[in-house]
């Protein structure tokens, strides 16, 4: 086992524990309150059966969260004290998210051991830092609005150690830089994960004062959310798709090799990571990324296997500038013209974006240009050769970490 793997299996293995342990002791002890238990089983259940597979949202299931953390910090329904404990509230969770996964498991979507991970680990956090106090009498004398203080601050923690813990699954999965990826978790929390808090920390008091029917009521808004969210993730979809057609164009007809822009674009990204982007950050290198040989379709002449890192630097800014203002006519943001137009420009006057896609468009060219086993190799010192002139040292220093991840053997630097 490497190093790396070290902190998912810890805490994969920290969450089966958790489940097993909770699930032997309700078992043991029996259902409290088994009703409120089926009801809120019922809606973490509905929410994960609802949630959306294959986006970047950090939250796949909203509704299930914030059902989960709501019976997490139950301290009374309608009235009446509630004596659920942390091994039922994790019992519960555990089965309702485990029978909301099972259709998403049979077609394959989405990563359920990490899903369930966080979700075991954020909800037992909530209630071990709720229910104890709650079953102790230390809460009884708090007024509402000290309560409800509690509550958010309880659930900003909870958001706080989902973030820590989505961040540090990536990290070990991919062994991109830890600081960004929780720096971009965080940054989620702020959208969907603000809604997910707000009604886990309405529907608790609600459920305490009205009862079950309180859970239907305050869900509705949350489902919505939700449905605008997969609406928005589905036009962003629809986005990149258009992007990739007009990146292919080139290829189409035959000014650059089949695949090189989306090669070229993954290897971007893959580089943008290693050196610390924000999603937004990456978002824009990517498209810009796909379509940095676009200006290629002006040429009258084809440039040979539409290699332009070996051309003049007046023929290349010529070709970046053309690729700019197609850009620019198509509607796509003004930031991926402006990497686009930058790309062929000194690399020390350029975006960092701009470094990163000259650096490894120069590199595939290479590879291709030297085919065999030891064409990686031989690209790679001559990116590192033209550094002084060329390109950002640190960009191609990435591009040669990340190249060592997906397995090639590489030179020590000089």
């Amino acid at each position: 086992m490497t190093a790396g793997r070290l902190p998912l299996v810890l805490t994969h293995g920290t969450a089966a524990l958790l489940a097993a342990g909770s699930l032997c002791l309700t078992l043991w002890r029996g259902l409290d309150d088994p009703v409120v238990a089926l009801a809120f089983g019922a809606l973490v259940a509905v929410g994960e059966l609802s949630r959306w597979s294959g986006s970047d949202e950090r939250e796949p299931a909203p509704l299930g969260a914030a059902g989960a953390l709501s019976y997490a910090l139950l301290g009374q329904n309608a009235g009446q004290p509630t004596h659920h404990g942390v091994p039922q509230v994790v019992t519960v969770v555990l089965a309702a998210t485990l029978v909301g996964c099972v259709p998403h498991v049979a077609r394959g979507h989405g990563s359920t051991a990490d899903h369930l991970t966080r979700r075991l680990l954020t909800v037992a956090f909530a209630t071990l830092c709720f229910q104890p106090l709650y079953h102790r009498g230390e809460l009884h004398g708090w007024d509402g609005p000290a309560c409800a203080l509690l509550v958010v601050a309880l659930l900003v923690l909870t958001a706080l150690c989902d973030a820590v813990l989505a961040a540090a699954l990536a990290h070990s999965r991919t062994r991109w830089p830890f600081g960004p990826l929780l720096r971009d978790e965080l940054r989620a929390r702020l959208g969907i994960g603000s809604a997910v808090c707000a009604t886990g920390a309405v529907m608790s008091p609600a459920v305490a004062v009205v009862g079950l029917w309180a859970l239907p009521v305050f869900s509705l808004p949350l489902l919505l959310t939700q449905l605008s969210y997969r609406r928005y993730a589905a036009v962003r979809t629809t986005y990149r798709q258009t992007i990739t057609s007009l990146a292919r164009a080139t290829e189409i007809a035959g000014y650059t090799p089949a695949g090189h822009a989306r090669r070229v674009a993954t290897l971007s990204r893959a580089v943008g990571r290693e050196l610390g982007l924000t999603e937004p950050e990456l978002t824009v290198l990517e498209y810009a990324a796909l379509m940095h040989d676009i200006g290629q379709l002006s040429l009258v002449d084809p440039v040979p296997a539409g290699a332009t890192a070996a051309l003049p630097a007046e023929e290349q800014r010529r070709i970046a500038l053309l690729g700019g203002a197609v850009v620019r006519q198509t509607g796509v943001d003004a930031e991926v013209a402006v990497v686009v137009e930058r790309q062929a420009d000194p690399y020390r006057e350029q975006p960092v974006s701009a470094r990163i896609v000259r650096a490894v468009n120069a590199y595939e060219e290479m590879v291709r240009e030297e085919a065999g086993p030891g064409g990686p190799l031989s690209a790679l010192e001559r990116l590192r050769l033209a550094c002084a002139r060329d390109y950002e040292p640190e960009v191609v220093e990435s591009l040669a970490r990340v190249l060592q991840r997906d397995g090639l053997t590489l030179p020590t630097a000089g």
